[in-house]
């Protein structure tokens, strides 16, 4: 755990030095099991100062009640008070959502979230619906490869990378067929979809042949 602090945090490590509300707390979580999992530390300042916590019961109240009260679906995470430099600290081990998105649901916020570097973002709905789709229990896709499909995998042949913008504007369609279109992409696994802090875009699989 000191080698984890001592890295800083990342897309797979959040730091928090004080307990906040289990709203906020369901944030991180939702966006940690909508990525990759990871660790949310409390008592630990962003820079990786070790302050401790001071009521660990009841902040791990706060922990259980966001986990199975604040995220759809909920999740299960694991919870340690680890001793460091005679402080307590509180560690939330998340794993990766196995039924993702998972939401984060309160009369104020129903969004999903994803990790993007060391911050919690808002996932997009090209996200969410890729999300959705990778699901065990999602619908099986059929994918056709049309004029519109072939003219954004000759245009990635050409440039790194599309918006769903780009897409739009290049094949004279809505920007709502441009994302269900990319999504299926997406889905197929002939593009990958990246996301950072105000955008998505979207590039082909490495080593992938277009059709």
């Amino acid at each position: 755990m000191k080698d984890i602090i001592f890295e800083g945090e990342s897309t797979t490590t959040e730091f928090k030095r004080k307990f906040t509300t289990p709203e906020k707390i369901a944030k991180e979580i939702s966006a940690l099991a909508n990525t990759k999992g990871g660790y949310l530390i409390f008592g630990v300042d962003d820079d990786g100062s070790i302050y401790g916590v001071d009521n660990e019961k009841g902040e791990i109240d706060y922990i259980e009640e966001a986990c199975a009260f604040y995220l759809d679906p909920p999740v299960e995470a694991e919870i340690e008070i680890i001793e460091i430099n005679w402080k307590d600290i509180v560690v939330v081990t998340i794993p990766e959502g196995k039924k993702k998105p998972h939401k984060v649901i309160n009369t104020e916020d129903s969004n999903a979230y994803i990790r993007v570097g060391e911050q919690s973002v808002i996932a997009s709905r090209e996200m969410v619906k890729v999300m959705e789709g990778m699901n065990p229990d999602a619908k099986s896709l059929k994918l056709s490869i049309g004029k519109n499909e072939k003219r954004l995998l000759e245009y990635l042949n050409i440039h790194p990378k599309v918006t769903v913008m780009d897409f739009s504007r290049l094949c004279n369609i809505s920007k709502r067929r441009a994302s269900q279109l990319i999504v299926r992409l997406v889905r197929a696994g002939v593009l990958q979809i990246h996301q950072d802090s105000t955008t998505d875009y979207f590039t082909l699989i490495p080593d992938d042949k277009p059709l």
